[in-house]
């Protein structure tokens, strides 16, 4: 049989997502031909959400197709969420390319006309401009990445319950690549008694070994060369401080802005005479771009 290829209905305003939402509710029912040809048994959720800035990659085609996989229906946001921005941070250059994921969203296997692409203005997301009631992500956004971008998870937690509450899903995907990100979401569902199921999925990584990310687009040759030592920093393995001071040392040529081994779920620092599973988390800036990367690592193996 051919493969089909489709778009999604497109919508930039809420009241054109609650319209396309009530339409989705509607036909998203248990089809018997998905749109790449394949036969489907019944999937265990009616809607899930994948939620993007853009810029896509592979890493976000494969929440897609998760997605695809778990719900009779998908909704994929498209929002750079300024929240989540310091000051001197990227907002204004980060990588925006509408079309280009429409297209990419429309690939085989992916979204069909019944899932929407939900791309909203920050006017449509925060109609008040900046909110005066925040979600903060509490302990868990006051490391690494918190003492790094002070702020960001709050932002990050804050989007995330806005399009939840907008979308309405029984399930949403999150790449594990930002994996302190996916645990405040976690702790947040769980907290607060968000009526929605977390699904984590694997890191993707390109050839070479880096994990994909939009902002890979801004290295240079040279750079990512250098970017490399954030993958090998994660096969360190040993005893806790082993596995730090030899994950530090894979670092070298990059601006190193922590290697930590910490409890995946309250992110507390494992001890050195620890032993067991940890994750290893890595954060570094190769030129002008800062990158993350982590894999779960055995200590004392």
């Amino acid at each position: 049989m051919t493969t089909q290829t489709t778009t999604p209905t497109l919508v930039h305003t809420r009241e054109a997502l609650a319209a396309a939402l009530a339409v989705q509710d509607v036909q998203a029912v248990p089809r018997t031909e998905g749109y790449a040809g394949t036969a489907h048994s019944a999937r265990p959720h009616r809607r899930a959400v994948v939620m993007t800035m853009g810029a896509l990659h592979a890493g976000h085609l494969s929440l897609v197709a998760r997605a695809r996989e778990l719900a009779d229906a998908v909704v994929v946001t498209i929002f750079v969420n300024p929240l989540q921005f310091a000051p001197s941070e990227d907002l204004a250059r980060y990588p925006r390319d509408l079309q280009r994921d429409l297209a990419l969203l429309s690939g085989p296997g992916l979204l069909g006309p019944d899932d929407i692409v939900f791309a909203p203005g920050p006017e449509v997301v925060y109609p008040d401009g900046d909110p005066i009631v925040r979600v903060s992500a509490g302990d868990i956004g006051d490391v690494l990445e918190g003492v790094s971008r002070p702020g960001h998870l709050d932002g990050v937690l804050t989007v995330v319950l806005k399009l939840l509450h907008l979308t309405r899903p029984e399930v949403a995907l999150f790449g594990a690549k930002d994996a302190q990100q996916l645990a405040a979401v976690r702790r947040m569902v769980r907290d607060l008694d968000v009526p929605v199921t977390v699904e984590a999925a694997p890191i993707i990584r390109d050839d070479d070994g880096i994990a994909l990310s939009s902002r890979n687009a801004y290295l240079s040759a040279d750079e990512r060369r250098q970017a490399l030592g954030l993958s090998r920093a994660l096969r360190a393995r040993g005893s806790a401080d082993q596995i730090r001071g030899s994950a530090r040392a894979a670092l070298a040529g990059t601006d190193v802005d922590y290697v930590a081994l910490v409890d995946p779920v309250t992110f507390a620092e494992v001890p050195a005479e620890f032993v067991g599973e940890a994750l290893l988390l890595v954060a570094a800036t190769v030129g002008t771009t800062r990158l993350i990367d982590n894999a779960i690592v055995e200590v004392g193996a």
